[in-house]
């Protein structure tokens, strides 16, 4: 299994994160992806991925806190994914539910994000929450500027929003839950994906999947995700994980380059 978006960084692992990273391997996690959320922790990300050859790393700016870099120009982030652990720019998107940067901040950021995505032809790993048509107005408009790959992560959006992120050839990642008693919008609007665009994930320390809700995420939870996903789908919980593991591996293909 390839686990593609963890945060591995904070204070959630400080103590213990070897521990996690052999539970995670005795799981059959095999491939983790590291996700950088501000620009100032990229060394600290980078620094996991370089010191573990199965992980890999990103480098962007959260939503939340486009504020906080407003100077960050695509040079930046293209300069920093010239490194061959980083595989992915973000995460970027839009956020309007807390308002913790404004719409304005949070749409330059993106686009810086789009043009570094273009430019080093790697995925372009989004976050969007209460800003469904904002997201897919920018998508669109972006892409007939010129093509990138997006990917809709840890989606919990609406049916539109995926369909036309489908359009432009996204992937849409599934998190834990997709496994919660009351999301089952979610996994009605998952359910219209087709397996060759879903990718899993576990978001931790957070979003713990059932039967481990309330407990602190971790990698080694992956299997539960992937078990969510075979029973939606109806299909083997092997055959989830085979399918899920090689779509990352196209999305995320520098891993093999």
């Amino acid at each position: 299994m390839f686990d593609t978006h963890v945060n591995l960084h904070g204070d959630a692992f400080a103590d213990d994160l070897e521990d996690v990273l052999q539970r995670a391997r005795a799981a059959g996690v095999r491939r983790f992806l590291a996700i950088c959320d501000r620009f100032d922790n990229f060394e600290a990300v980078h620094a996991i991925a370089a010191a573990n050859a199965d992980i890999w790393c990103s480098v962007g700016v959260h939503p939340h806190h486009s504020k906080d870099f407003p100077d960050i120009t695509v040079d930046d982030l293209v300069a920093a994914a010239e490194r061959p652990d980083v595989v992915a720019i973000g995460e970027t998107g839009l956020d309007f539910h807390y308002g913790y940067s404004s719409e304005d901040a949070q749409i330059r950021s993106l686009q810086k994000h789009i043009e570094a995505s273009r430019i080093t032809g790697l995925p372009l790993i989004l976050h969007t929450r209460e800003a469904d048509d904002m997201m897919g107005d920018v998508l669109e408009a972006e892409y007939n500027i010129g093509a990138f790959q997006p990917l809709l992560h840890c989606y919990t959006g609406g049916a539109r929003l995926a369909q036309r992120g489908l359009a432009l050839g996204a992937y849409v990642s599934v998190s834990g839950i997709l496994s919660f008693k009351s999301a089952s919008e979610v996994r009605d609007v998952i359910a219209d994906v087709p397996m060759e665009r879903i990718i899993l994930e576990t978001d931790c320390p957070y979003l713990a999947p059932m039967p481990m809700r309330g407990r602190r995420n971790e990698p080694a939870f992956l299997v539960h995700v992937a078990e969510a996903l075979a029973k939606l789908k109806g299909i083997n919980v092997e055959d989830v994980k085979q399918i899920t593991e090689a779509n990352a591996r196209k999305l995320f293909a520098k891993v093999d380059a």
